[in-house]
């Protein structure tokens, strides 16, 4: 993991080659290995080919008038120096190094490629030698161009180094009354990764690290998809969204987004028991662009850890997901002197609060905004940042996400609602068990109250309902000529225990699967909308089937697969979980038309014409959630504040399965054995049967624990 190899073999010539960046470097490493296996002596060129950014990817993609004149680069010994801009203001730069005494290099695109070519077709490769060119503008490369003389069945390793690095904004130069880069401290780098040796080590440390991460939780079970995708595929993708959260990939160009508030607390689900010191540094950063209403920007930049204006806030679910992100930190650490670090608003000195405290005011700012049926206002938008109720946009090109047209106290959110429930349950436990019973006995009195809100005025006789808009209509109702029902009410409320105990929970479940349910997954809502509809935003500029329209949005399936366990409901929890696992889609893999190993964001629903079609995969809070679905709700394996639990709702065919688990530095070794039909758990730790269905924390000093799990 954190590595790819890319090879090929041709005319008895096999070439791999290896791509990784070290941990904890700014660098990647293209280890190339070249291997004769013909009979023969043979004469190879090998040319290597980067092209250079500008550092402004919106800049560098619009501005060229500007940048086709600000090109630089320096070669030195072999090495290219790209350090367009360095002259003036930046104080970094990037280059692209070789292991090999060089034929040739070049630098300039134009020339490297030739006049009316492309990279498929190079001019330099084709005709066996390079040009020597230096970029003077236009678009800066970096190319070498190595001769490699090979022996019958010999094998040669060549190593490129294409890293950043900065200078002091003092010794940007050397001589200093010079405009030649000081390489004085890059050059040890340079030499320290041209060494075989240092990348062999280099590599094996990254490998390890990755065996470490993911070697925390470990199953064995009888479906071997469930396998891939706990075991590698599935916490792979959940590090990934966590470093990149919804920022820069196939379908996101990376420039101006930043992070997700509400992503990144989504995706500490994920992969808070990973990384946890990484986990309690990305809550805190979160809540430092939190706003002292306890409203939150929707985004912020991850270099400036800055709120991003040019988006705002107002998404009013935002401030809620804090809590719970914070809610499932400190169950699997055990971390609570999180809640006392002292924490600005907006970033702002002077303003510092303890963490708890921004809770609170998370909390509050649901309460100080409600509307005419005392349901949470919708804001902008809430989780689905496409039913924008308070948009009402006429015009092409506006923003459905920040185009404004009313005054927004009106249009309620059923789905705030659940979640406001769920949250203010979750900070009551956490306030309870500070020694602060006031605030515990308020905040749940508060869920009670919006949930018999919920029952009163968001409960449409078969189903939840989506919202109210701003004209007091209902939206996801059986009043609704299209969208009548949707998916993230009957997720939501149902994971708040909304329903649970007088049977509208179980009554929404059979709904979604008379409705929303298909074959390649739970569609977000039912019939798709025909037309734009002003009143609902973007979820209705999108066709009929695709995205927020009726698409098979995967991100919320687990509220959904969360619910049927919760319901006792194995079978039904499983096969929908299976509906939208990659490796099981693998075997359809020319309709779903994505990597087979990573979650897609949205499929295709039954109204679109590819249905089953998968797309924007890897960044997408689909990966979190799956992975806590599988992992604490239907293995059932979740940490708690008295300890790990064991509650598994498996299908009814699994004799059993097992789990690794660590937690809080103790290696959990769990055999769950099924004795009967039902979900009843009996739990035998270290030989001793125990009361109840969590295995209380170990003494001191006890690193390992087994666990054998009996379901009657």
């Amino acid at each position: 993991m954190g590595y790819s190899i890319i090879g090929s073999t041709f005319n008895k010539i096999k070439a791999e080659t290896l791509y990784f960046v070290p941990l904890g470097e700014n660098l990647e490493i293209w280890q190339m290995s070249v291997t004769n296996l013909s009979k023969k002596l043979r004469k190879l060129s090998m040319f290597s080919s980067i092209e250079f950014c500008l550092w402004d990817a919106q800049d560098d993609a619009t501005n060229f008038q500007r940048n086709f004149s600000t090109g630089q680069v320096e070669i030195e010994n072999g090495v290219i120096y790209h350090k367009t801009e360095y002259r003036e203001r930046r104080d970094h730069f990037a280059y692209f190094a070789c292991s090999e005494k060089l034929a040739g290099y070049d630098t300039q695109r134009d020339v490297f490629l030739g006049a009316y070519r492309s990279w498929n077709t190079p001019l330099a490769v084709e005709r066996g030698r390079s040009f020597n060119s230096i970029a003077h503008g236009w678009a800066p490369i970096g190319s070498h161009h190595v001769k490699l003389n090979l022996k019958a069945g010999e094998t040669r390793v060549v190593t490129f180094v294409l890293g950043y690095h900065e200078n002091p904004k003092d010794k940007k130069f050397d001589p200093p009354d010079s405009q030649i880069i000081n390489k004085r401290s890059v050059r040890p780098v340079i030499k320290k990764y041209l060494n075989p040796v240092t990348v062999q080590a280099a590599f094996d440390s990254l490998r390890s690290y990755w065996e470490k991460v993911l070697g925390l939780y470990q199953v064995q079970t009888p479906d071997k998809h469930t396998n891939r995708m706990v075991n590698i595929w599935n916490a792979y993708q959940c590090m990934a969204t966590f470093n990149m959260s919804r920022s820069a990939s196939f379908y996101e160009s990376g420039i101006g987004r930043g992070l997700g508030f509400r992503d990144s607390n989504q995706d500490l689900l994920g992969f808070v028991q990973m990384v946890p010191e990484r986990a309690r540094e990305r809550i805190l950063d979160l809540a430092s662009t939190q706003l002292e209403t306890g409203g939150a920007y929707h985004q912020y930049q991850p270099l400036t850890k800055r709120g991003n204006n040019d988006i705002g806030g107002d998404f009013n679910d935002d401030p809620l997901w804090l809590i719970v992100g914070v809610a499932a930190y400190l169950k699997e650490t055990g971390d609570w002197s999180i809640l006392d670090a002292s924490v600005p608003y907006d970033n702002k000195s002077g303003s510092e609060k303890p963490l708890y405290e921004h809770l609170e005011r998370s909390l509050k700012y649901t309460l100080d905004r409600l509307g005419p049926h005392k349901l949470p206002l919708i804001g902008r938008a809430d989780w689905n940042d496409c039913l924008n109720l308070n948009c009402f946009s006429d015009t092409p090109g506006q923003s459905f996400q920040t185009t404004t047209n009313k005054d927004g106290k009106v249009a309620e959110s059923v789905f705030i609602a659940g979640m406001f429930v769920l949250a203010a349950h979750e900070l009551a436990d956490i306030a309870e068990r500070r020694g602060l019973n006031t605030d515990a006995n308020n905040y749940r009195q508060a869920a009670d109250q919006m949930d018999k809100t919920v029952h009163t005025h968001g409960w449409d006789g078969e189903w939840f309902i989506r919202a109210y808009d701003d004209f007091g209509k209902k939206v996801g109702s059986k009043e609704c000529e299209e969208g009548k029902i949707f998916i993230e009410p009957q997720g939501f409320c149902i994971l708040a225990g909304i329903g649970l105990e007088d049977g509208l929970a179980q009554k929404a479940l059979d709904s979604v699967n008379k409705i929303l349910a298909t074959k390649h997954g739970i569609m977000l809502q039912q019939p798709a909308y025909s037309k734009y509809y002003l009143n609902l935003g973007e979820i209705s500029s999108y066709p009929p089937g695709y995205k927020e329209n009726a698409g098979i949005f995967c991100h919320n399936n687990p509220w959904i697969i969360i619910s049927e366990a919760m319901m006792g409901n194995g079978d039904r929890a499983f096969d929908y979980y299976l509906r939208i696992n990659p490796s099981a889609r693998e075997k359809i893999g020319t309709l779903h038309r994505c990597e087979p190993y990573v979650y897609a964001q949205m499929i295709a629903g039954k109204d679109a014409p590819t249905h089953g079609e998968a797309k924007n995969s890897w960044l997408t809070g689909t990966a979190a959630w799956n992975y806590f679905a599988i992992t604490q709700f239907i293995l059932g394996v979740r940490p708690t504040y008295k300890g790990l639990m064991v509650a598994p709702i498996i299908p009814a065919k699994w004799n059993g399965f097992s789990v690794s688990r660590i937690f809080q530095g103790v290696h959990y070794t769990i055999s769950v054995k099924r004795e009967g039909k039902g979900n009843t758990v009996r739990l035998i730790v270290d030989g001793r049967a125990i009361e109840g269905n969590i295995i209380p924390k170990p003494p001191s000093g006890i690193t390992h624990v087994a666990v054998q799990a009996l379901l009657s």
